[in-house]
């Protein structure tokens, strides 16, 4: 597998029902298509071979002799291939009938597993024709001159990789098969189905594959019958669906007209990563309830697929919801979450008085607008939030003036304190010459602002509400016992791509039209701690992405490294493709390098972090979410990509 990714395929043919010659040209039609497009496994629908709707036709003899033979006419045309392909036809086992779906590879049949809900109600008259898989006797039959695996239970097999199939109806029970395939190590299921279409119906059928790939944490591939099955009271439109936990990847285009198929790649590494940290996925196999239901593996062969592009969405912003309507609500409820965390803290310590350093940066801004939402629902006077702007030698104009308009226009108490004086007798105390402008020269503003505001919430009986977010605690950038501390981290979670767009929902929906002037020109203002003297014109010097790196870079490294474990080379490959638009090869890898030594060395300072709310999947917190030793070497992921 290339970076553990499984090349998968949906396919809608066109189709006579009744027809399995024209139904296997078709099938072999499409099977073609797919192998020119790398595809490792492709599935068709449900009885594709003879069609779904063929009714009392299924006890004629002469639909069933030749469903076989067509089979075996795919089976030979295939022959020279290695893809893995499954299709549906009636098998007769144990004197009965079985709606089943066949594997196929290489001219063999690899196993035939048969449906195990069989529907019999409303429109669906199947137990007139078809057996249940529970009423078989054989694990094993002769089809197309083949010994053949038979039964529900058959998992497929190559490494990481590992298959099972249920049809149609299997996935509509309380507890599908492919939960307990899942449990015994599937990590795709496909579905080959004959779905009717009514009103809604569609939403639904998406929903549950939505929701059993999410609950099975794995891939699911669903293709349902097109309109070549429609007849008398039932119309089909050809719905497939290809699914990796809980999100879709791809879908067909319903009542098209012509034959389809759907391709995308499902991440066996992302799946395992998933499963391994959610201990509760296993957790019954352990347990007195029987669970075993005599599996057999069939071994398979993947294909080389050689995947070096993909076409599932890399989302180079993934902390970022997509959408304008989903991005509105998804701030709505972080902040909501923020503004929970701040509310619970300030009402358990009975604080009277919130005291926050307001820089004019991006997240300042962000924790004061939180603060002041709080207030507001504790019914709390906002005049009890001490904003302290605290000019020091880096201060521009521009981040001075905009610290003072926004908490004037929120209606917070307002004080300024410079600290120049006091770091220029700390240098002295120290033995610094300041005018070397070093970490010490940095580093000492930093704490010379946290003292104030430790002191002035001491002295007012309140709490210091800390600004930094998760971008800067992945990458170290805090000076150790400075604004690396506070008594309560409401933007911990935030990472910082997000905090702009959370600053800009609430410029939009929460605020009067002179604090929302001031939040548009803080969102315009470069990134920057503003340590260093600023240049001749009074303007920014100190740009923290030219010094780090782009924040949109570490972002997405963060969310992969920590929410997948997956090693540099996949990082690497998956921000080329995200970002190829907009960083070179060299230049992200150059970024990477950065992002890891940060990170593995910066450990320290996440080590002893304050309290802070979770709002994500990804959090640095020591007492959940990220337990790292503060002292281990990142060796193994530089030689990695020193390799590449």
């Amino acid at each position: 597998m290339d970076y553990g990714y499984i090349r998968v395929a949906a396919a809608v043919p066109d189709l006579k029902v009744a027809d399995c010659k024209y139904n296997a040209g078709r099938i072999i039609y499409l099977v073609n298509e797919a192998v020119k497009n790398n595809v490792q496994v492709i599935a068709f629908p449900e009885l594709s071979i003879t069609g779904y709707t063929c009714a009392d036709l299924f006890h004629q003899h002469l639909l069933l002799d030749n469903a076989e033979q067509q089979l075996g006419e795919i089976l030979n045309i295939t022959q020279n291939t290695q893809i893995i392909i499954i299709v549906g036809l009636p098998v007769r086992a144990d004197s009965q009938l079985f709606n089943c779906a066949v594997v196929l590879q290489a001219g063999k049949i690899l196993g035939a597993i048969p449906k195990t809900y069989i529907p019999n109600y409303s429109e669906f008259y199947e137990e007139r024709w078809f057996a249940s898989s529970v009423n078989a006797i054989s694990d094993s039959i002769v089809f197309c001159n083949q010994n053949v695996p038979f039964g529900p239970n058959i998992l497929f097999k190559d490494g990481k990789f590992c298959f099972g199939v249920e049809i149609c109806e299997d996935l509509w029970v309380p507890i599908p098969p492919s939960s307990f395939h899942c449990l015994h190590g599937a990590n795709v299921i496909f579905n080959p189905s004959a779905s009717n279409e009514v009103i809604v119906k569609n939403e639904y059928r998406k929903e549950l594959v939505k929701q059993q790939s999410a609950r099975c944490m794995a891939g699911y591939v669903y293709v349902s019958a097109g309109g070549g099955e429609s007849t008398t009271d039932v119309v089909f439109a050809g719905h497939a669906i290809i699914a990796e936990n809980g999100s879709v990847l791809s879908e067909s285009k319903r009542f098209c007209e012509s034959e389809q198929l759907i391709i995308n790649e499902i991440d066996i590494d992302r799946l395992a990563s998933d499963r391994q940290k959610a201990t509760s996925f296993m957790g019954l196999m352990g347990s007195n309830i029987n669970l075993n239901r005599n599996y057999k593996v069939v071994n398979c062969h993947l294909k080389n697929a050689d995947i070096r592009s993909l076409h599932r969405k890399v989302d180079p912003h993934p902390f970022v919801p997509r959408g304008n309507s989903e991005r509105d609500q998804r701030c709505e409820e972080i902040f909501s979450i923020q503004v929970g965390g701040l509310a619970k803290r300030i009402s358990h310590t009975g604080s009277e008085t919130a005291v926050i350093g307001i820089s004019g940066g991006l997240d300042s801004t962000l924790a004061l607008l939180v603060t002041v939402k709080t207030f507001d629902r504790l019914n709390m006077d906002r005049k009890n939030i001490i904003g302290i702007t605290m000019p020091g030698f880096g201060t521009t104009g521009r981040t001075y003036h905009n610290a003072l308009n926004l908490m004037k226009s929120l209606g917070v108490t307002v004080r300024e304190i410079n600290i120049k004086d006091a770091c220029m007798q700390h240098f002295k105390d120290i033995g610094h010459d300041p005018g070397i402008c070093d970490v010490t020269y940095e580093n000492t503003q930093a704490r010379e602002r946290t003292q104030i505001l430790m002191d002035i919430a001491n002295k007012e009986k309140g709490l210091v509400i800390g600004t930094g977010d998760l971008s800067e605690l992945a990458l170290g950038w805090a000076t150790y016992n400075g604004d690396h501390m506070s008594m309560y981290a409401v933007n911990s979670g935030i990472p910082k791509t997000l905090v702009r767009f959370l600053v800009q929902w609430v410029a939009e929906n929460l605020v009067d039209e002179s604090s929302r002037e001031t939040l548009l020109d803080i969102l315009d203002t470069p990134v920057s701690p503003e340590l260093l003297p600023a240049n001749e014109k009074g303007e920014i010097d100190q740009k923290t992405e030219d010094i780090v790196g782009p924040y949109e870079l570490h972002d997405f490294f963060l969310y992969q490294v920590v929410r997948f474990g997956f090693k540099p080379a996949k990082v690497l490959f998956l921000a080329e493709i995200a970002f190829k638009d907009k960083y070179s090869t060299k230049i992200i890898k150059k970024w990477l390098k950065v992002f890891y030594r940060r990170f593995f060395t910066q450990q320290f300072k996440r080590s002893c972090l304050p309290d802070g709310p979770k709002v994500g999947s990804i959090n640095l917190s020591p007492r959940g979410d990220w337990r790292m030793p503060s002292d281990a070497s990142y060796r193994l992921w530089m030689d990695e990509l020193e390799n590449i």
